[in-house]
């Protein structure tokens, strides 16, 4: 194996085993930041395999974020599931309620297909906030009964939470990982590469990107039910905030790569530290991050971590298969 490949593996390889152990480690309140961390790389890493393999730019995956938690707060309230079977009965409902709202979205077609994924998203939120049992347009909180049931103290709850954080987000790495190194990661690839070349040899460009697109849904929903469930309370327009949920998921991607597996890890790093350094500057952050985004762009729209494997050949997600 060569250095071009140890040197990134053993740098993330470290990351994992140190958040592996976070709770051992950290404190309350860079516990809560971590599991806000996990979670956007779970966001990234699913819009990244959406936009930059099969080209579907989206602008509405906030509408999964917030069905996801919508439905988890209606099954663990109303139909008594607990935590995790209430994760992924919300999960597994969200990337059902998308085989109807994906064969709308893809009627259209390029800038077309953004608007109408945001379009979707907003009829999701006013139709939420029409819901009386979940609170209408104030929203609702999550029952003390149901945090409780994580652990017995605070303590132990957190330890749950975070671990939950901390496998969806390995998750999102690990399974698109596997997605690209299977059959149709090939096709994905190729999709990536020229979408017009790989019809030429026989991929059905538009299943893929369907299957992909519910898939997507499925695991952004799972990570959105996660999102609501450590904040207790969910109201329409949180649940299907644009700014949160995809604005920023965009800005981690573009600034850490398109169509990489490590660009996403990179981009929440990236995202994080300079929240946490220029937050209280108020419209000027957003200006910075839009003017960092930007500058990446002009200067190698593949993002930092494609700039870095163009130049320095660093690999650490190996997806290539070679004879």
């Amino acid at each position: 194996m060569q250095a071009k490949t140890i040197f990134p593996i053993a740098a993330f390889a470290t990351g994992f085993v140190a958040l592996s152990v976070a709770p051992f480690w950290a404190d309350r309140a860079d516990l809560r930041l971590l599991m806000e961390g996990l979670s956007y790389l779970a966001l990234a890493q699913m819009w990244n395999l959406l936009a930059g393999y099969t080209g579907l730019v989206s602008v509405g995956q906030q509408a999964f974020v917030g069905l996801g938690g919508y439905l988890f707060f209606a099954l663990a309230m109303f139909a008594g599931l607990p935590v995790i079977p209430g994760l992924i009965g919300a999960a597994v409902l969200t990337a059902l309620i998308a085989l109807p709202t994906g064969w709308i979205a893809f009627r259209l077609n390029g800038a077309y297909f953004a608007i109408g994924t945001w379009v979707i998203a907003e009829v999701f939120r006013l139709f939420a906030a029409q819901i009386g049992s979940l609170g209408g347009g104030s929203g609702i909180s999550l029952p003390v009964t149901v945090a409780r049931s994580l652990g017995e103290g605070r303590e132990a709850r957190e330890m749950t939470m975070y671990y939950i954080a901390f496998v969806i987000g390995a998750v999102s790495v690990g399974a698109v990982w596997a997605l690209l190194r299977s059959r149709w990661g090939l096709a994905l690839t190729a999709i990536r590469d020229s979408e017009i070349a790989a019809e030429t040899v026989g991929v059905d460009t538009r299943r893929v990107k369907f299957l992909i697109y519910i898939l997507t849904a499925g695991f952004t929903g799972l990570t959105g039910a996660f999102i609501f469930l450590q904040k207790l309370r969910i109201t329409p327009d949180a649940a299907f905030s644009v700014n949160d949920w995809t604005a920023f998921v965009i800005f981690i991607v573009v600034i850490g790569g398109v169509g990489t597996i490590e660009g996403p890890i990179i981009g929440t790093i990236l995202f994080f530290a300079l929240r946490q350094v220029a937050a209280d500057w108020g419209t000027w952050y957003l200006m910075l991050m839009g003017a960092i985004a930007i500058a990446v762009m002009l200067v190698d729209k593949r993002g930092l971590w494609g700039a870095l494997r163009s130049r320095l050949g660093l690999s650490a997600f190996v997806t290539e298969r070679r004879l």
